[in-house]
Formats: C-alpha cells, sequence, structure tokens
C-alpha cells in the first residue's frame, strides 16, 4: 500500500505539471491506457512482483475513491469551462458523481464476487481476476469518453502566458564567439545525478508559479495537510474496526452503517454548490466541516452503538460537503494557466499527508489507546477549519478572471443576456458606482473583478444608461 501511494504521489507530481503543455487530452488519454493495462495485468497475472509493478505505475486506488492527478486534471477543466457563479454548482455534481460512483462500485464488486464464488468452478481467484476483467472494459469506457472531448478542454492561451524568460548571457552565441561543444557526461555519473536532476526539474517547475498564488497556497497547503493527516488517522475502514472491537455488531449491521453513511456523503455533497453561492465558498467550507470534525472528535464517548453510529453518519453526512467548494476556491485564488499544477501539488500534499496516519494509529491501537486516535484526529481537523477561516474568509477572489463579458471562459461565443446581467451585477457589487458611465458607454471592456469569496451574490437586471 505505501509503494502504491508513494506511485502515485511521482505520478501525480510529474503529470499534473506537464499536463497543460503536454496537452490535457493526451494526458486523460495516457490515464485510461493506464487504467486498461493495470486491469488486464490484474486479471491475467498472479506474481506479486508484477501486480505491484503494475498497481504503482497503473491507476489504481487503495481507498477506491476518485483520486490522483486526473482528477486534478478534471476539476482544473471545469474550473475553466466554468463562471464563478456556476463553478461551485458544478463541481459539487462532479463531486456528487464521484461519490455515487464509488458507493454503486463498492456495492456491485461485493455482490459479483459473491455471485461468482456461489457458481460451479468459479474459485476465489478467478472472480478477481472476472473483477479487474470488468475494470479494464471500464478504462476502454473512459477512453471513449476521453476521445470525445473537444480543444475547449485545453488550456486556453492569454497574454499572461507569454512571459520572457530570463536568458542565460553564457548561452549567447555569435559568429565570433562559437558556442564550446557540450561535456560529455559518464554514463555512472547520469545515474548518480538522476535523482538530483529530477528534483531541479520539478523545483524548476515549481519556481514558474507565480509568488502570488504561492503566497496564498502555502498556507493552504499546510492546512489541508494537517487536515489531511487527521483522515488518514481514522480512515472509514479503521472506523469499522474500531466499531467492532468496541460493540461487537453483526457484520450485516455494520455493513449497512457503511453504507448509508457512504449515500448520506453522496446526497449532502450535491447541496454545497448552492450553500456556496449564498454564503460564500469559505463559510460554506467551515460551517459544514466543522460538525463533521466535531463527531468525529466525540466518536470515542457513546456508551451505545446506535449513538456511535449517529456521530458517524455525522461526520460522513457532512465530511464531503467541503471538496467542491475547496477546489472553486484553488481556482479563484490561482491564475487560470496554474490551475493544474496548483490542484495537482495540492492533491499530492493531502495524498503524503494521509500517509503517516494509519502508522500513527497503529502504534495507539497496539498499545490500547485507539480512543486516542479520534481526539487527536478531532484536534487537527478542528485547527484546519479554524484556520481556514481565519486566513481567508475575507481574501479576494476572481482578480485573474478579468476576461471581457463577450469572451466566456477565453472561447470564441458570446455570453447569454442572462449571463452578462449577473456578470454587470457581480462588478457592480465590488467595484461601486464610480466607474458606472464608463462601464455604460463600453460594455465590451466590462471585467469581472470579485474582492470577497463570502458575500452573497445576487442577479439583478443590468442598469441602463441614462444619458445624464
Amino acid at each position: 500500500m505505501t509503494f502504491t501511494l508513494l506511485g502515485d504521489v511521482i505520478l501525480g507530481t510529474f503529470l499534473t505539471l506537464v499536463a497543460d503543455r503536454l496537452g490535457r487530452r493526451k494526458v486523460l488519454i495516457s490515464g485510461s491506457l493506464l487504467m486498461i493495462s493495470s486491469g488486464v495485468i490484474f486479471a491475467v497475472f498472479e506474481n506479486f512482483w508484477i501486480l505491484l509493478l503494475a498497481a504503482i505505475i497503473g491507476v489504481i486506488s487503495i481507498t477506491g475513491g476518485d483520486f490522483g492527478p486526473f482528477r486534478s486534471i478534471e476539476e482544473s477543466i471545469l474550473s475553466q469551462l466554468t463562471t464563478p457563479s456556476t463553478r461551485a454548482d458544478v463541481l459539487s455534481w462532479y463531486v456528487t458523481t464521484a461519490l455515487f460512483g464509488s458507493s454503486l462500485g463498492s456495492e456491485l464488486s461485493g455482490r459479483v464476487l459473491r455471485f461468482l464464488q456461489n457458481k460451479d468452478g468459479w474459485s476465489e481467484i478467478d472472480s478477481y481476476h472476472a473483477l479487474f476483467w470488468i475494470y479494464a472494459v471500464m478504462g476502454v469506457v473512459n477512453l471513449g469518453l476521453v476521445l470525445l472531448l473537444s480543444n475547449s478542454c485545453e488550456l486556453q492561451p492569454s497574454k499572461e502566458n507569454y512571459t520572457p524568460l530570463a536568458q542565460d548571457d553564457s548561452a549567447n552565441t555569435s559568429a565570433g564567439n562559437p558556442t564550446e561543444p557540450p561535456e560529455v557526461v559518464p554514463e555512472s555519473e547520469r545515474s548518480r545525478n538522476w535523482f538530483v536532476r529530477s528534483f531541479r526539474w520539478i523545483s524548476g517547475r515549481l519556481a514558474q508559479i507565480s509568488p502570488s498564488t504561492r503566497s496564498v497556497m502555502y498556507k493552504l497547503w499546510f492546512l489541508l495537510a494537517v487536515d489531511s493527516l487527521a483522515d488518514g488517522m481514522v480512515p472509514y475502514s479503521l472506523t469499522n474496526y474500531y466499531m467492532d472491537q468496541k460493540f461487537h455488531p453483526a457484520k450485516s449491521t455494520l455493513g449497512d452503517i457503511t453504507s448509508f453513511s457512504y449515500l448520506l456523503g453522496a446526497i449532502s455533497a450535491s447541496f454545497a454548490g448552492p450553500m456556496a453561492r449564498k454564503i460564500g465558498l469559505i463559510n460554506t467550507m467551515v460551517f459544514t466541516h466543522t460538525p463533521s470534525s466535531a463527531a468525529v472528535l466525540l466518536f470515542p464517548s457513546p456508551p451505545y452503538l446506535w449513538l456511535t453510529a449517529g456521530l458517524l453518519l455525522v461526520r460522513a453526512g457532512l465530511n464531503n460537503m467541503d471538496q467542491a467548494p475547496r477546489a472553486a476556491f484553488i481556482a479563484a485564488v490561482v491564475k487560470p494557466e496554474e490551475r493544474t499544477a496548483v490542484m495537482g501539488i495540492t492533491a499530492t500534499i493531502r495524498t503524503m499527508a494521509s500517509m503517516a496516519g494509519p502508522t500513527v494509529t497503529g502504534l495507539l491501537a497496539a498499545s490500547q489507546k485507539f480512543w486516542i486516535a479520534y481526539v487527536a484526529a478531532g484536534c487537527c481537523r478542528l485547527s484546519y477549519d479554524f484556520g481556514l477561516y481565519a486566513m481567508f474568509v475575507n481574501m479576494k477572489l476572481y482578480e485573474h478572471e478579468d476576461k471581457p463579458v463577450d469572451v466566456p471562459n477565453g472561447h470564441n461565443a458570446r455570453r447569454v443576456p442572462d449571463e452578462e446581467m449577473e456578470l454587470e451585477s457581480l462588478a457592480d457589487t465590488d467595484s461601486g458606482s464610480e466607474d458606472s458611465s464608463v462601464q455604460n458607454s463600453k460594455p465590451q471592456s466590462l471585467t469581472l473583478d470579485i474582492p470577497y469569496g463570502n458575500q452573497r451574490v445576487r442577479s439583478r437586471s443590468p442598469r441602463r444608461a441614462t444619458g445624464e
């Protein structure tokens, strides 16, 4: 599992840093091909080392969730294709669909395994092989859907993308000063310097992210690392084990509680978008995540199974409502050309932080102090919530989305009238009335500038020029 997570970290960091340059669709196609190949390998081979290599390089999630570099690319695409007023809604339905898919896959996989194992001539290994064949077929379906994507999914060029790079004076050539031949590096030296060159390459890619973005994301990355560490300490698998050891319920009862918690989490995620429109992105993240964190903190306290199950449902029902607003918030504070890389780095940091969680919980469980893991995780999650509110509640959003009114998301198409009205109302709310005459006389230069991310957005009719 650790090697698989390590493979996800390395592959995810690399792909998200180069996705916009190579092409987002090409990277998604490569992900589909990796999914197909890993499914076929698991369905055909039984050698441990071959399966380990396929798990590291292929697209197989040990958690069964929709994570990894390809989700970051998909969120970046959706952020580009949506406007600030609709982004949270679209991302919330994206999260809801992913959660429903994970829940449905978990339920159907168990039923398929039981059905095949009850048939004559089917062993347990054969049933798992059949499951991975289905996984490979899903990869083929995913590949077909990716091939249907248009060029609108790619990063749209903007003036900010063409930034002059500093040149090395020593690289200048002239007729009187020919360049020297490149230094020949021995093969052994190349091997020893591979890690150094890889680190320099990644550092160079990170350095291309603007200082304004890094100043924001450093704080957010630290908070997300704390939250992910807490989630890694008390995942749902260990939570089920804790409930089984404490209350010894029937396996069917425990399974029903878990299934209902997953379903509740998927349903609640669909309400994140409307809530974000009403109270703001940060408020939605904090006000929904804080009760979930408190439920984790209090989880070891109840002496009865039904109370403990109630806390689990509170945790699961509210735990996913911050995912879509978080992605929308990241898209609102970074430049469009930096979204894919930033979202990929965010996913990498969260994965690395969660890797340490099970180790800490295992040490506590071995010393009969399992409950401390929930107290520590709850405190970490609450620290994340309070820190998020203190640092970002009044932060300016959408500063990098100053697109003309007649160009939605960088594509050659007119905005619909309702969208023009909404954008004008947003701009009027933020910039005041001193520039209203300029905006009314030159509507084609109207730009979007929302200074605060937690104010209520209202649509109203655009003001007409009175000629005064």
